[in-house]
This record gives C-alpha cells, structure tokens and sequence, in this order.
C-alpha cells in the first residue's frame, strides 16, 4: 500500500440537507486548502455515513415536524439542548447511535485533525478524546452564536467562535483562553472583500430564508410596494412560482444560488436583508457590514441565535404581524441615530475579532 503523503482533515456536519453546518465546512475547506498545501480534506456526514438512506427520512421527518408542530419541536430542544447549558451530561442515546460507527470512520480515514461543524460529531469526538481514543486533533467550528448542551468541550482542542459573548462562556467552563479563536461563524472568503456600501436611490432589500426557502417570505411584501425586493427562494419552487406570478417590477424572485461570487455580487447591491436569525447568512451580512433584519425564526436553535443576536446588537428585530414591514424599514434608514447606534454595535462585534485570517489560525492549530 502506497504510503500517504498528505495529513488527513475531516470535516464533520449532519445530515445531507444544505444547512450552515455544510456552509461552514465547505468554507473553511476552503481557507485550509488555501493555507494548508499538503493536506487532504474530505467532508462526511455522519448520518448518512452511519445510516445510508435512513438520512433521507431523518431529513425529511425534521422538516415536516418543524414546518407542522414548531412549538413542540421548539420545546424539545429547549429541554435537549438548551437548559442548563453550563452542564455537559453524556449523551447516551447518541453514543449507542453513533459511537462505533465514529470509531469505524476514524480507522478507515485515519485524521490528523477533525473540524466538528454539528454538535453531534463534536460530542462522541470529545469523548473519545478525553479517553485517549482518538489521536486527532479535535476542533469546534460553531454554526450559531450560542454553544448548545450538546457540543462537546473537554476533549476538544481548539474552539473557532463566532462572538466574545460564545468565548466568554467557554471560559466560564475551562477552556483555556489560548484554545479559543473569536473567527465569526465561518464563511467563504468571497464574502470577506471590502466593499463600500453605496445607498441605492430607491430602497433595495433582499429577502431570504437561507438554501430551503423556507418562512413566510411572500408574506413580508405588500400588494404595493414601494421597495425594491430580490427574493431568494432557495430549493422552494412552490415560492418562486408564487412570486413570479406577481409579475411585478419591484419583486424579483431568484432560486437557489449555488455560486458564492454569484451571492456576494447579489449582496453588493443590497441596502438590507431581511433573514431569518440562521448562523451562516446573518454571518456573511456582518463580514460585509449590511444591515440586518430579522423575522419569522424557525423553532428551536433559530430562536436562540435570534436572542443572542439582539444582545449583540447586530440585528434589528422586525414584526410582519404587528406594523407594515415598509415603515420599519423606512424608519430605520431615516433615522441617523438609529443607525449610527446600529453601526457602532457592529464595529464592536469586528473589533472583538481576530486580528489574523482565519487562515493563519488554521496553520496555526493543524499539525
């Protein structure tokens, strides 16, 4: 057998569906490959990994009981992964789920270093770790602005946060201070260039519920507008149809973007989005600077991020129940004083940063 010649980096999400979990490995994949020339990376899900076509039915049941039962799904991970968040319990059914197919991924790929993007992964990676199991390096990439009851923390090496509020915590818990790199939630480093935001003549704000198109998105846009709106639509051909039925010069339905530069060119010609409070898009809206408002936050990790969020400062919360969603927006871009507020909250967030690229932390920590 030929000898290998390269250090093996494994990338771990969850589930097949295109969340932030995929996002964020493809992105510091990306960053590795760039910094790191005599590395391998190699991306697994560890469900699909673990139980083939069962993913499907896993993927698909999640989303069905979100989009059907959203409160109680809400309350489950309340309960499973949010309470009581500074203790870290085993969890013992994913280990009986999970742990010898982890082990039987470790001895096919043998890893010098492994990058948990999903609590999951991160959990059975810790507890091997703190048994002497494992000899890879481990690392936490957090996918939202707050660490769940989940993740795992003593065995892990190297923690990429995305906050000072998420490092803070982490220190609250032991983890030594040199282990914890505040890098914001990951994204591709298109999104990372310098752009000066210029103000459109007539307001122009993108709507978008990440790469399912899910939310109540036509909902946000009156009969008349008077802003002009780009939807993403995502994977949801049933919304895309809707709104191209409007026919409608200030409403322009897109579908899913696959390419990055594609997203970022879209982004430079934005004066606001209007997301949901998800980790990946709020992300790459903070790195380029542009304004954010949030709305319709899916149960569970959604909610939370949301409220982390306003802690921060970062977002501005918008009701599409409770006034026209023009007038909130109007309001917030004619007033200086709102946005001088808004702007400072986000220089504070970049100044908490890192100073050096991600890149160079990542030659940093990898062996």
């Amino acid at each position: 057998m030929e000898q290998q010649s390269k250090d093996e980096a494994l990338f771990l999400p969850f589930m097949q569906i295109p969340t932030g979990h995929h996002h964020v490995a493809d992105a510091v994949m990306e960053e590795l490959n760039r910094a790191v020339k005599t590395i391998n990376c190699e991306k697994v899900d560890i469900l699909s990994y673990s139980y083939g076509r069962i993913e499907r039915l896993v993927s698909a049941t999640y989303l069905h009981w979100i989009r059907i039962m959203p409160k109680a799904y809400d309350l489950l991970y309340h309960r499973l992964a949010v309470k009581d968040q500074t203790k870290r319990s085993r969890q013992i059914l994913y280990e009986a789920m999970f742990l010898s197919f982890f082990k039987k991924l470790m001895r096919e790929t043998e890893p010098n270093i492994l990058f948990c993007t999903h609590c999951l992964p991160s959990n059975i990676a810790s507890l091997l770790k703190e048994k002497g199991k494992l000899n890879a390096i481990t690392v936490n990439v957090y996918t939202d602005f707050f660490v769940n009851r989940v993740w795992g923390v003593r065995g892990i090496d190297y923690h990429l946060v995305p906050s000072i509020s998420v490092k803070n915590f982490l220190l609250d818990l032991g983890v030594e201070e040199d282990r914890i790199f505040i890098t914001g939630i990951p994204v591709h480093p298109v999104f990372q260039e310098k752009q000066a935001l210029q103000r459109n003549e007539m307001l122009h704000v993108l709507i978008t519920g990440g790469s399912l198109g899910v939310g109540a998105m036509e909902k946000l846009i009156p009969a008349n507008p008077e802003i002009k709106y780009t939807v993403l639509c995502g994977q949801n051909e049933k919304l895309y149809h809707s709104l191209s039925e409007w026919s409608h010069p200030y409403v322009q339905p897109i579908q899913y973007i696959e390419s990055k530069e594609e997203m970022n060119h879209l982004y430079n010609q934005v004066d606001a989005v209007i997301s949901k409070p998800g980790g990946v898009t709020v992300s790459e809206c903070l790195m380029k600077r542009i304004p954010i408002f949030t709305c319709n936050a899916l149960p569970g990790q959604e909610k939370v991020n949301e409220l982390e969020l306003v802690e921060l400062g970062v977002i501005n919360r918008i009701d599409p129940y409770k006034n026209n969603i023009e007038l909130q927006l109007k309001n917030f871009f004619t007033n200086n004083e709102q946005q001088m507020i808004y702007k400072q909250k986000i220089d504070a967030y970049h100044n908490y940063l890192e100073k050096q690229s991600l890149s160079d932390i990542l030659l940093t920590i990898c062996p």
